[in-house]
């Protein structure tokens, strides 16, 4: 039997062992957050690895979104983004008005107005250029094996780090209060006031394409089937409408929006911890005593076990859930070659996203996705300020000899 007869059975292999290895994870994961912490946790892991197939299989994300359509002016990324809002606002605003979810209380992202916001979005939208993926798409991209994302992780928990040590002066700049729009509004006026905002957002970026192109990039069409739902690829408004579904789930099983940022930077203190109790460091710093760790809710989480935090589980599942996306599609490599420039450029990144998700109250998902969501204008804020961050980013990627791709898709 020659090399062509035997690669695909090779290549059937790796795959079915692969998905093999995945499930496996999962399940054991699954029962040792169920002995260990409680089927609340095992159920949060199973919600996280939804989100990893879901954003794998769509290729679904917004840094590449984003600079796609500041240098080359194609839209469909940003317009999956609309479609994705759209559903979730439907979703969210009655029930957030409402105040419970299948018998949970539940509550919005609402968060006030300042330069905080401003600053670390407009940095966050630098990072996520320079570290290539933005606080999900780091994660998904590890699970797929591009262990290349690995540097700005690091840098995110590092920089999560240090901005919880700055993070009291941030809150103590001037700042307007917190604007709800459900609750200004009214949940049915404030779905039509962002529905309007969206179509406007999406509307322009067809004309920005049809301008520069003269035609529109087609979504990918194809018929629905379990095999394409299993494998991938997926149409964006699949993974849109999926985001949003698994969003609105978090919602009721958490009481609070998808959130992945909030994470690093318990991630960077686990790890500062451990290494000054292991290493003797000789820094000293006392985490237990800065503003940002004794907020309410994170009062104990140095303490506890890292498996008890919601987002982390949720972070665990969503490279899992990746890794088990890719090994269903055939996809799955290891990847992790990379010239020295883009690995600084990927720890530099993951920095700037770090402390600027933390003092900005999310990422893309905490305070983009979540806070728009939940009616907040601070959402709005965020994105502004970081689609600026990201115009600058685009310019400084080629110092780095970073490209920016003339045809890129919207994946993170």
């Amino acid at each position: 039997m020659n090399h062509t007869e035997t690669l695909p059975l090779t290549a059937r292999f790796n795959r079915l062992r692969n998905i093999s290895l995945a499930l496996l994870l999962l399940l054991t994961g699954a029962l040792y957050l169920i002995q260990e912490s409680g089927s609340h946790q095992a159920l949060l892991l199973i919600i996280g690895a939804l989100l990893g197939l879901s954003l794998f299989h769509a290729s679904f994300g917004f840094t590449t979104a984003w600079r796609s359509l500041i240098t080359n002016r194609r839209g469909r990324g940003i317009r999956a983004q609309m479609i994705m809002l759209s559903v979730a606002v439907c979703l969210f605003f009655p029930a957030l008005a409402s105040g419970t979810l299948m018998g949970n209380d539940i509550a919005g992202y609402t968060r006030p107005l300042g330069w905080s916001v401003v600053f670390g979005a407009f940095i966050f939208g630098i990072g996520m250029q320079l570290g290539n993926g933005c606080a999900s798409g780091n994660l998904y991209h590890v699970g797929g094996g591009q262990l290349r994302a690995i540097p700005s992780m690091i840098g995110f928990m590092a920089g999560g780090l240090w901005a919880t040590a700055d993070y009291e002066w941030w809150t103590t700049l001037p700042q307007l209060a917190p604007v709800a729009m459900i609750e200004t509004l009214g949940s049915s006026l404030a779905i039509v006031i962002n529905l309007a905002c969206f179509a406007a957002i999406a509307g322009l970026s067809l004309w920005l394409e049809k301008r520069r192109h003269g035609s529109v990039e087609k979504d990918l069409v194809q018929p629905f089937s379990l095999s394409r739902l299993l494998q991938g690829p997926w149409p964006y408004i699949w993974g849109g409408i999926a985001l949003a579904g698994l969003n609105f789930i978090v919602l009721a099983e958490t009481g609070r929006p998808w959130s992945v940022a909030v994470a690093y930077p318990l991630w960077g203190a686990k790890a500062y911890l451990w290494l000054e109790q292991s290493f003797s460091l000789g820094l000293e710093f006392d985490l237990d005593f800065w503003a940002y760790w004794l907020q309410p809710g994170r009062e104990t989480a140095l303490s506890e076990p890292l498996l008890n935090d919601a987002v982390s589980v949720m972070n665990i599942g969503i490279i899992l859930g990746a890794f088990l996306a890719a090994a269903l599609a055939g996809k799955f490599s290891w990847q992790w070659k990379m010239p020295l420039l883009h690995w600084l450029a990927a720890a530099l990144g993951g920095v700037m996203l770090g402390y600027g998700a933390t003092i900005s109250f999310g990422c893309n998902i905490g305070a983009y996705f979540g806070g728009i969501v939940s009616g907040s204008l601070h959402g709005w804020l965020w994105l502004i300020a970081a689609f600026a961050g990201t115009v600058l980013g685009t310019r400084i990627r080629p110092l780095f000899r970073l490209p920016n791709e003339k045809s890129a898709a919207g994946q993170c």
